[in-house]
């Protein structure tokens, strides 16, 4: 019997009056393919965007005769990121055929991991509207990839297919969650927590415009204070985290529809249709059975001695939240602060650097954050392509500190020093821009500015005391702004009678 298909308003209607009855369930398998420069059994390129089919051999073809040989480089990076995600690291595990028919899988089978996996029972903590919480991970495992079909022409008549085999035996990890999320923000908020620490530790790049990361979410509902959990769904063609979070309201809204009007939810697969905003059936939904695992007779198990593991372990980086544990103990950042500053290794590496020259770490973060990543986020550019290293921003913020520079200055330093990559000494030297704080001179310059104002000078006196401000503005004027603010004030108010 086919699934029920209604339409969006019908869901919508639905989904309104009766969602507050429902729990979703959703967990989601994850592939991500790690960093390597050859693939996971044979030495070919794992680059991307060469030339279709140039990435190949007979291993990765599938041809008669060819023998699989294990990556050690893709087993140390996936440990890397078991530890990383607290899973138990199993000493002993072996690949199996996970035998199906697709076009871009030229061999029939993949070798993937079933019932002995790399690595079990791991967890890792995210945050939502303030509260953390535990995911559960189910297990996280070594596969290779398959190639990719490429289709163009929009009828029977002109359509046409093609087959590029380049990412066949690209190395992947697939990483299994627990049934612990139970809504979209959480899902969201958990790809992004695992998506920073595999950066961290560098295992992947995680671009999913390149296909780095590819997500599957299984989802199903079932109303709230139910033991039994409903039949799930698997949602797939989710290549963005915001997609993710709009294809898992969908699908909830439309499995709770469903039941609300007297159908049943088919165990399927459904693909995330962007253009019409709904997901739609794909096929039905496989069991593992359904894929005649068995072991694969071209490679012995594999062992994870405890020597290499530990090994691994103490090249580890140190992960996003001790890191900003430690911002906040050793810089004095406030949560929010060590939480911006640590969204990525790149950013939290720059600010450390400049925290570690600077005089005071919280205005190096107070600058990264209101000024330069305002500046590269405009220009379109990352914090790994900023044209102001840490040790000149270290450098700018000594000056402001020592005095040289006042804050207005700076922010023009700094704004020179975006356009042209120059140091705050250089753009000084080139602009005339050092501050001046030899107090005879800006005596001088108040003088000037008192005498040729007298009026003002006299309305002043009498009580109009906002005039003060206009003095200020003028010395600043004609000092070009670069007499100290501080000295302005006090030899104003001293030559004004009013101190």
């Amino acid at each position: 019997m086919a699934a029920m298909e209604l339409t969006r308003e019908q869901i919508a209607a639905v989904a309104e009056a009766k969602r507050e009855a429902y729990e979703a369930i959703i967990g989601l398998e994850v592939h991500v393919q790690l960093k390597t420069a050859s693939k996971i059994f044979c030495a070919c390129s794992t680059r991307f965007g060469d030339p279709p089919n140039t990435n190949v051999c007979p291993v990765c073809l599938g041809l008669p005769g060819s023998l699989p040989v294990l990556n050690r480089e893709a087993v140390e990076l996936a440990v890397r990121a078991a530890l990383a995600l607290n899973c138990r690291v199993n000493p002993s595990s072996r690949f199996a055929r996970k035998n199906y028919f697709y076009p871009d899988l030229p061999k029939g089978y993949q070798i993937s991991q079933f019932d002995q996996p790399l690595s079990e029972h791991g967890c890792l903590e995210i945050e939502t509207n303030g509260t953390r919480q535990r995911v559960g991970i189910t297990r996280l495992h070594l596969e290779e990839d398959a190639g990719k079909s490429l289709h163009e022409g929009f009828s029977d008549s002109d359509s046409k297919s093609y087959l590029d085999f380049n990412r066949c035996g690209v190395p992947l990890m697939e990483i299994v969650s627990e049934p612990d999320l139970r809504s979209p923000p959480e899902a969201y908020a958990y790809l992004i927590a695992l998506k920073q620490v595999l950066e961290y530790i560098e295992v992947s790049d995680c671009d999913m415009e390149k296909g780095s990361l590819r997500c599957d979410a299984n989802v199903s509902v079932r109303r709230k204070g139910d033991p039994k959990l409903g039949v799930k769904t698997e949602v797939k063609n989710l290549n963005s985290f915001r997609y993710l979070a709009r294809a898992l309201e969908y699908e909830i809204n439309r499995q709770v529809a469903v039941l609300e009007q007297g159908g049943h939810i088919e165990q399927e697969t459904r693909l995330w249709n962007l253009q019409a905003g709904r997901t739609e059936p794909m096929r039905s939904k496989e069991y593992a059975h359904d894929y005649r695992y068995f072991p694969e007779p071209d490679l012995l198990p594999l062992v994870v001695e405890a020597g290499w593991g530990e090994r691994i372990r103490q090249k580890m980086p140190e992960l996003p939240e001790a890191k900003r544990a430690r911002f906040g103990r050793d810089y004095g950042l406030t949560d929010y602060d060590a939480e911006v500053l640590t969204a990525n290794r790149a950013l939290a590496d720059y600010f450390e650097a400049v925290a570690r020259a600077a005089p005071d770490p919280k205005a190096a973060a107070n600058w990264i954050q209101s000024e330069l990543l305002g500046a590269l986020k405009e220009a379109g550019r990352e914090i790994s392509d900023s044209p102001i290293s840490p040790e000149a921003l270290a450098e700018l913020l000594n000056l402001i500190s020592n005095g040289t520079l006042s804050g207005k200055m700076a922010k023009s330093v700094f704004e020179k020093m975006l356009a042209t990559g120059q140091s705050a000494g250089q753009v000084i030297a080139a602009e005339k821009m050092e501050q001046i704080t030899d107090a005879g001179t800006i005596e001088k310059i108040c003088r000037e500015i008192l005498a040729a104002n007298p009026p003002q000078v006299e309305a002043y006196k009498k009580g109009k005391e906002a005039l003060f401000g206009f003095f200020v503005g003028q010395v600043m004027k004609a000092s070009r702004g670069q007499a100290n603010p501080t000295l302005v004030n006090d030899t104003l108010k001293k030559l004004l009678g009013t101190q």
